[in-house]
């Protein structure tokens, strides 16, 4: 007859949760909030009333602020959140597109204020061809992030110091991050990392990218 075998020891219990007074509702809550009204907001309201109609509308979610801003207006905007709203930090420029909504684009900025540790999404709607003012003369931080919408979407920049694609050689054929750009790629003709680009397959020397184009082998051949 085999001997008992000794309980098994019970794990302490785990200390009760206690949950922190101060986070928002959103955060205790697991479901998603809702898209909410922000007219009343103090920031929208004071740029509200520095730049009128440029602010065409103000929603909140989850606590961040989103504000639509009319197209020719937004560098105006970025500078007065710099200056007078502590709004030094350009986080991210990035694009979206609707092929079925006019206008078909999105350039969306997000902007970040260390001392009050809340964000800014500013929203501005481009067409097809339509220019955006570029924010490289408030942020220069725009540089790269304004060429990269650019290279991905085809949407524009004015007044952008080196309006050249960032990822791709220029001659390329399309925007990758348009939505009727084909999901398989599409083939350009060229091997990843050639020795030797042909002028119309690969980058352009003066792109902005530092590359300068090599001689074709045969013309290092010749005497």
């Amino acid at each position: 007859m085999s001997e008992p075998t000794p309980d098994k020891p019970v794990p302490p219990k785990k200390p009760a949760h206690e949950e922190d007074p101060n986070k928002p509702a959103w955060e205790k809550d697991p479901v998603a909030p809702e898209w909410q009204d922000a007219a009343d907001d103090p920031l929208a309201a004071a740029l509200r009333e520095e730049h009128g109609e440029a602010i065409q509308s103000a929603r909140r979610f989850a606590g961040d602020l989103t504000l639509a801003v009319a197209r020719e207006a937004v560098a105006r905007v970025a500078a007065s959140l710099k200056a007078k709203h502590g709004y030094t930090y350009l986080v991210d420029v990035c694009g979206a597109d609707y092929p079925q909504r006019t206008p078909r684009f999105d350039v969306v900025y997000h902007l970040y204020a260390f001392a009050t540790n809340r964000r800014v999404r500013l929203k501005v709607g481009a067409g097809e061809g339509e220019e955006v003012p570029s924010l490289t003369t408030v942020f220069r931080a725009a540089n790269w992030p304004e060429r990269e919408v650019y290279d991905m979407y085809g949407v524009r920049f004015a007044g952008h110091p080196d309006m050249t694609r960032i990822l791709l050689w220029e001659g390329f054929n399309g925007y990758p991050l348009r939505k009727d750009f084909p999901v398989e790629g599409i083939d350009t003709g060229s091997a990843i990392y050639p020795e030797y680009y042909e002028p119309s397959a690969g980058p352009v020397a003066g792109a902005g990218t530092g590359w300068k184009p090599a001689k074709p082998p045969e013309a290092e051949a010749k005497p």
